[in-house]
């Protein structure tokens, strides 16, 4: 059976959007060393993303954006860019697996697995690939908008992105909808 596994990333930061991939790995071609994209180094991800790229029979990293996020709210936006994430996949599954407790409207046969990328190979691996994207992406974003520290804080609320928050106002990626967001545009 062709079993895919779908996570995301980036729901509690205060800019960006959110990240979500799905994989179907080849069980001819195991990748030791899967596990949840937080509890690895980024060296360790980056070595992962590289080879769950060339092993998976099937992935794909797609996004919710900021606007979508404010629109819809984080858990909707989420679902979306995981629904996004799957449909797709080159090669259709026969079963998701998502990690969490929420399932995307869709019509595919899933499951939800609480804590799933630290339990299910084919979560982890979607745990990484969107974790090293969204990554990436940020890092891009901080040379655009250097004064938040993007690069560093990936857009979670650190002691120095919140002070720049303070200072600067809200850049154009920062998500108006969250509260220390919409505080300061009050």
């Amino acid at each position: 059976m062709l079993v895919a596994g779908v996570d995301e990333v980036g729901r509690g930061t205060l800019a960006g959007g959110v990240f979500a991939s799905a994989v179907i790995l080849d069980p001819r071609e195991p990748i030791i060393g899967l596990k949840d994209s937080k509890k690895l180094s980024e060296k360790q991800r980056e070595r992962l993303q590289k080879e769950i790229k060339e092993k998976a029979l099937s992935f794909s990293i797609a996004e919710a954006s900021v606007e979508e996020i404010d629109a819809l709210n984080i858990l909707k936006a989420s679902l979306l860019a995981m629904r996004r994430a799957v449909d797709s996949l080159s090669i259709k599954p026969e079963f998701v697996l998502v990690d969490g407790t929420h399932i995307p409207t869709w019509n595919y046969s899933a499951k939800a697995i609480i804590r799933g990328d630290s339990k299910i190979a084919e979560i982890a691996a979607a745990s990484v690939l969107a974790k090293v994207s969204r990554d990436h992406e940020m890092v891009n974003q901080g040379e655009i908008f250097p004064e938040y520290g993007f690069s560093r804080n990936k857009g979670y609320p650190t002691k120095a992105h919140m002070k720049a928050l303070n200072k600067f106002g809200p850049s154009k990626i920062h998500r108006r909808s969250f509260g220390p967001v919409s505080k300061l545009l009050k």
